[in-house]
């Protein structure tokens, strides 16, 4: 610690750091717990807040994000925070329409269907340049939250992300997703490797931000079997671990944990576990003890 009570990053001193050390595998006094939607409808002042603008001018407001990040915590003694924001903000910087339509969730107005399509993405380089405003709001909110709990950035994993972008919205099915993965093969991985290609700086300037853990979101896994999620989604989330590590190294920076969460994932718990990730998230199908021996207390 500096004389000035500041990190080595100018940020204020981490006061609780059980959530990090937990994460790195370490011993800690007590079970760390932070909430998943943490900022949400649940809370009065989230609804109020949210009310007076519509869902990406939120995302794109840092003080905005700040407040709703800081919300829960004002309530709750929680041992981390993770940052307002969206995965959707990642085809959005790629070039793509999305809208949030009250009721029914998000809405790509034209999403992709042909090979062809991908020509209208943009260059994956010039994402994180477009994400500015996550990088803003992540500093800001390190800044209010003086050091009592660490904060979490996040991103939605490449095949999760390509279901939006091929459906065009939420899918009980994601029959056109999967339609492109078996009729479509290269042109799938095609896309996963721009939306790898766009994740690992986006990552890493969170983190260079002032993010102090890193979460991919594999929401969508239950939708593909063990041999598909082998094939189009394992490969790409191995990668984006790989490449965000090394290009924090080469940046200079400080290398934090990171958790993948694949949801309805369990039948490749042992893969995530070997994927170059700190922490394996479990969703409610998992019981953690069951978990815990089956990767033999990894």
């Amino acid at each position: 610690m500096e004389a000035n009570g500041l990190g080595p990053q100018g940020f204020p001193e981490l006061k609780n750091d059980t959530f990090l050390r937990a994460a790195w595998g370490e011993d800690t006094d007590y079970t760390p717990v932070w909430c998943m939607r943490q900022a949400g409808r649940y809370l009065p002042e989230f609804r109020e807040t949210r009310a007076a603008q519509d869902f990406f001018s939120t995302c794109r407001s840092p003080e905005a994000c700040c407040e709703l990040t800081l919300q829960p915590l004002h309530r709750f003694p929680l041992d981390a925070a993770i940052i307002f924001s969206d995965i959707l903000v990642v085809p959005q910087a790629l070039g793509m329409e999305v809208t949030m339509v009250p009721g029914k969730g998000p809405s790509f107005p034209e999403p992709l269907r042909e090979e062809c399509d991908l020509e209208r993405l943009k260059h994956p380089a010039t994402v994180a340049s477009e994400l500015g405003y996550v990088f803003q709001a992540i500093t800001l909110t390190r800044q209010r939250l003086a050091g009592r709990v660490p904060l979490i950035g996040f991103a939605g994993a490449p095949w999760t992300l390509m279901t939006y972008m091929v459906e065009g919205g939420s899918s009980s099915t994601m029959a056109q997703a999967k339609r492109w993965l078996y009729q479509r093969p290269q042109a799938s991985h095609r896309l996963l490797r721009i939306l790898t290609d766009a994740l690992v700086p986006y990552l890493v300037g969170q983190v260079a931000a002032g993010a102090q853990a890193l979460q991919l979101f594999e929401s969508h896994a239950g939708h593909l079997g063990p041999q598909l999620f082998s094939k189009f989604a394992l490969p790409y989330i191995r990668d984006v671990a790989k490449q965000v590590k090394a290009q924090l190294q080469e940046a200079g920076l400080a290398p934090v944990p990171m958790i993948i969460f694949a949801k309805d994932g369990h039948f490749a718990l042992e893969e995530l576990a070997k994927a170059g990730y700190e922490v394996v998230g479990l969703d409610w199908t998992v019981a953690p003890k069951k978990a815990r021996r089956k990767l033999g207390g990894w």
